[in-house]
């Protein structure tokens, strides 16, 4: 994948006479989702590929087939990302300790933007320190990307923290800096990973044995860019849960 400052996608909206805040908000009327001016310019450039969904909106709203819109992005070239191999890989985490240790030194060391997937999440150090990340950095954007319900209490009771430490339809510069999403249908796949600027952590299944996830990768920021781009256009996808009395409303499997 290669970037591109003048591909097809980019002429389609010029060709419309509009801003990238413009398709944004008429690619959300059509899909419902939440993507914002940068994911589009991202799109636009190829610095990440888009979703199916996305491109099934992009095609209705600018009325052009598939192949001829997203073509930069998925032409022979490759991206730095495609062709590092395990060179993206900086560690194998092979102990829990190691893992929410790794995971909390990414959140901590996010300053631009901040993505967290899985419905499963009750390590409760972990979910602090991302509560005092986005109590302590303002800036900090934040995107969490939930697999259908909260499995469990403390991550429920962790959505509404954040969202009682931040408004979601407040903006800070002109950006939303809280975005929480539920991907739907149910049957679709949960990713688990914590991705920042600059490094990521994505759990793997036990190396142990069968129960739980306590091993895991950490990411360099070649890696964790594209994390950050897969998080930021999962969440764009997903159904808003952005008030306490939404995230109140979903079911928990475990109390």
């Amino acid at each position: 994948m290669t970037g591109s400052a003048d591909s097809a996608l980019r002429r389609a909206r010029l060709a419309r006479n509009m801003t990238l805040e413009e398709a944004a908000d008429a690619l959300n009327a059509i899909t419902g989702g939440a993507t914002d001016a940068s994911l589009m310019n991202a799109w636009e450039s190829g610095r990440c590929r888009t979703g199916m969904r996305n491109r099934a909106g992009l095609c209705q709203l600018y009325r052009e087939r598939p192949e001829v819109l997203f073509s930069h992005q998925d032409g022979a070239a490759t991206g730095v990302l495609e062709t590092s191999g395990t060179a993206v890989v900086v560690e194998v985490l092979t102990r829990w300790t190691d893992l929410v240790e790794a995971m909390i030194s990414v959140v901590a060391g996010a300053r631009e933007q901040l993505v967290v997937t899985g419905s499963r999440s009750r390590e409760r150090a972990y979910l602090a320190a991302i509560e005092t990340a986005v109590a302590e950095r303002p800036d900090l954007v934040h995107y969490r990307v939930l697999y259908g319900p909260p499995r469990h209490r403390a991550l429920a009771d962790h959505l509404v923290r954040l969202l009682e430490l931040r408004d979601p339809s407040a903006r800070r510069n002109g950006v939303k800096t809280l975005h929480i999403g539920l991907v739907e249908p149910a049957e679709a796949l949960e990713r688990f990973f914590v991705a920042s600027e600059t490094a990521a952590v994505v759990p793997l299944p036990s190396l142990h044995g069968q129960d739980g996830f306590d091993c895991g990768v950490l990411l360099s920021s070649e890696g964790a860019v594209g994390l950050v781009h897969h998080g930021r256009e999962a969440c764009a996808s997903a159904r808003p849960v952005e008030t306490i009395e939404a995230v109140r409303a979903l079911p928990v499997r475990h109390t």
